[in-house]
């Protein structure tokens, strides 16, 4: 059986405490970057859009999931609302962020002027890496976990961390300190990187089926599928008519991510967002093949960059200005005889 139980504190710097919650964040997110760097370079993007990008959605994400976290888990935060602002090593509602994070990604790729489903489809992967990650952040804060378990990898809960509500009760007055529970964020880390090996093996092996787009929408139903059976094993849920309302945010997430799957592969659904660099991209959908060039039109790249800005050569004029007046000469008129 696992014994362990985790100090939530990495390190404690004078009155500041470092936790581990925040850490794990905090690694999830540079995988998460260096996930999307590499991809974003296969399917022909420029990977300097996520420089910036990632730390504003990240925010975005940040400001999210702590909203969802503190709604879900109103119990904790009604006695002393102060606790809301405070440093989010309590938790992070992964719905919350995606949402937010999802608008902050939309707008950030309207003003750099980048298409926003090849982006997305380079940054669902890196969501799963980041979740691989950062769930581990909710072991060493207790949490995240579900019913009692005997099986060999549930792991021990405090007296202190455990909950109580109107129909379960998992206090140590119930059930004994070797009490074992089902560790819930293991699972949705393990289906994190499951996840995020599928998106990338699609995107390189099933490419020309793609259609831009397509790895978020397959996020949303692997995502939304794990959580929606996840729930089941998790008491004290935010419900709504006493169904757990992650599981209705989960068929949100899946039936319309579905619904627009197959009407994307429609066969008269023409496609487009073709990369910004065909040449070389390897990775993710092909896009719109580019459009047929009009020999006719001038393009700017055919205009001889060390061309002076309309003043012509003065050698070359002269030349052109002597051939031109030989030409204009009559080639049947006779020559003039000396005198």
């Amino acid at each position: 059986m696992f014994d362990f139980v985790p100090d939530p504190i990495l390190i404690q710097l004078g009155p500041l405490p470092v936790y581990w919650y925040g850490i794990g964040y905090a690694i999830g997110l540079a995988a998460a970057y260096f996930v999307m760097v590499w991809l974003a370079r296969r399917a022909g993007e420029d990977p300097d859009v996520l420089a910036n990008g990632i730390i504003i959605v990240a925010a975005a994400a940040l400001i999210g999931g702590r909203a969802y976290h503190v709604i879900d888990q109103w119990a904790l935060y009604q006695g002393d609302p102060i606790k809301i602002f405070l440093p989010p090593y309590t938790g992070l509602g992964v719905y919350g962020g995606i949402v937010t994070g999802t608008i902050a990604a939309w707008l950030y790729a309207r003003y750099k002027r980048v298409p926003f489903l090849r982006w997305a489809d380079i940054v669902a992967p890196g969501l799963f890496t980041m979740q691989a990650i950062a769930r581990w952040g909710n072991f060493f804060n207790q949490e995240l976990y579900g019913s009692p378990t005997t099986l060999p990898w549930g792991i021990p809960i405090e007296c202190a961390n455990r909950i109580v509500g109107a129909s379960y009760d998992y206090s140590c007055q119930v059930l004994p300190e070797t009490t074992r529970f089902h560790p819930l964020f293991l699972y949705e880390s393990l289906s994190g990187i499951l996840g995020a090996l599928f998106l990338t093996w699609v995107g390189f092996h099933l490419r020309k089926r793609l259609r831009p787009g397509d790895l978020l929408l397959l996020f949303f139903i692997w995502y939304g599928a794990i959580r929606f059976v996840l729930e089941t094993f998790r008491e004290g849920n935010w419900t709504f008519f006493e169904v757990p309302t992650a599981q209705i945010v989960s068929l949100l997430f899946i039936i319309p991510a579905l619904l627009i799957l197959a009407w994307r592969h429609r066969p008269d659904h023409p496609s487009d967002d073709p990369a910004s660099r065909p040449d070389v991209a390897t990775w993710g959908a092909p896009g719109r093949a580019p459009e047929p060039r009009d020999p006719d039109v001038i393009d700017a790249d055919d205009i001889d960059p060390d061309a002076s800005d309309g003043e012509a050569d003065p050698e070359a004029a002269a030349d052109a200005d002597r051939e031109g007046d030989q030409g204009d000469a009559d080639p049947e008129a006779p020559e003039a005889l000396p005198a």
